[in-house]
């Protein structure tokens, strides 16, 4: 893992800047809009935009790439993203704020593309573990500062978002001059959302789902804690524990899933994590409401990578990356209906209504993955499963593939 992070260094710093500045983003962004008086609505609206976003730039920015060129695509998205970043900090209304959503979801995605194909030009059989787990380090790790940047102290109400857009821009650095060469690229093919379903309608349906649930935490949560009175500081501070209890727990609940059908284990996750979610709408306080967080998340997180894992199991070896794509999009969709359904939960139902809505995701999560256990046999041949961080990286694909498909 050294050795691969001494060759790759400047790569993931760049990729680090980036997950620092998308969390420090959507978070501030929550936070924000509740202090000019957005309604939980309105702020569902606006962060539905990144999915959005993201479904576009899914199609549109493999095909730039291969017009343009990595460097090219790479700094006019970043300059973009900065821009976005900017606009955030001058304007005050939900319109000019979804549109830099949209934009935000589009660009970030392409740069998650450029920066993983760049990754995935020096992963080679005996390194691309070390890769991986760096990778997921960098993403996870990233993620979880930028959202407990948004508890430093900001009296004019824009020093956080000229952060956000000096990191984007800095980004650029590592990432140009890097001696990596820009890797050839093709647009990668994607397998046909029926095609998918009929091979595993339990990934595509999981992705869904679990894209849902997450993107839901990540808009929802800080606005749970606003509604139980916390500071902006202390409800982003909720959002750092479930994402670094939901990267920790990746590694344990993958590993039990190799061993077992990972639809008994996605079945019984999701029953625990709905256990914990109607924990969490009685309204723990103190340590009891942190703890109750992480045991969520520990349960809840790590889903999205067994529904890949599990789809991977059925897969020919010629489909996997294709397949890849196309549980991206349906991440996607999931994360699109998470952000508009969670803070209109909580502006209908209150505190406690949003985590009744997160525990009927759960369960019907749990209803799925065990009504398949009963119509389809598990597959006699499994690989590993690699821990992906599904909020804030879009553009997953050759990269995280493991390593034994190529040999069935």
């Amino acid at each position: 893992m050294v050795r691969a992070l001494q060759e790759s260094w400047t790569l993931f710093l760049g990729l680090l800047l980036l997950m620092i500045s998308n969390g420090l983003l959507v978070t501030l962004l929550t936070l924000r809009g509740a202090e000019l008086g957005f309604s939980q609505t309105t702020i569902g609206i606006m962060q539905a935009c990144y999915p959005l976003g993201a479904l576009f730039g899914c199609v549109v920015v493999p095909r730039l790439i291969e017009q343009v060129g990595h460097i090219r695509t790479f700094g006019a998205l970043a300059s973009l993203c900065s821009t976005a970043a900017l606009i955030h900090m001058l304007t005050q209304d939900p319109f000019s704020w979804s549109a830099m959503r949209f934009l935000a979801g589009f660009c970030f995605t392409g740069l998650y593309v450029i920066a993983e194909s760049w990754l995935n030009a020096r992963a080679q059989n005996q390194n691309r573990a070390a890769i991986l787990s760096i990778y997921f380090i960098v993403q996870t790790g990233g993620s979880a500062s930028g959202v407990a940047m948004v508890g430093l102290p900001d009296p004019s109400g824009g020093l956080l978002f000229a952060i956000t857009s000096i990191l984007v821009s800095i980004c650029l650095v590592p990432m140009l001059i890097t001696r990596v060469k820009a890797p050839e690229y093709s647009a990668p093919d994607r397998l046909s959302i029926r095609t998918l379903i009929g091979i595993s309608p339990m990934a595509v349906s999981g992705a869904v789902l679990n894209g849902m649930a997450q993107v839901a935490l990540f808009v929802g949560l800080p606005l749970y804690g606003l509604a139980r009175g916390m500071s902006d500081g202390q409800a982003a501070s909720l959002l750092v524990i479930v994402t670094l209890s939901g990267a920790i727990c990746q590694f344990p609940i993958g590993w039990l899933s190799d061993r077992m059908d990972r639809r008994l284990v996605v079945a019984g996750a999701s029953l625990i994590g709905a256990g914990f979610f109607a924990l969490l709408a009685v309204g723990p306080t103190g340590i009891w409401l942190y703890a109750a967080l992480a045991g969520m998340a520990a349960v809840t997180f790590p889903i999205y990578s067994l529904c890949v894992a599990h789809a991977n199991d059925r897969l020919q070896p010629n489909q996997i990356v294709p397949a890849s794509g196309t549980l991206v999009m349906a991440l996607n969709v999931g994360s699109l209906i998470g952000a508009l359904l969670g803070p209109a939960a909580i502006r209908m139902f209150g505190a406690s209504g949003f985590m009744i809505f997160m525990a009927g995701i759960a369960l019907t999560t749990f209803g799925i993955a065990w009504l398949r256990t009963s119509r389809r046999a598990a597959p006699l041949e499994t690989g590993p499963t690699t821990a992906i961080a599904a909020v804030g990286a879009q553009g997953i694909g050759e990269l995280t593939q493991p390593d034994h498909s190529a040999d069935r």
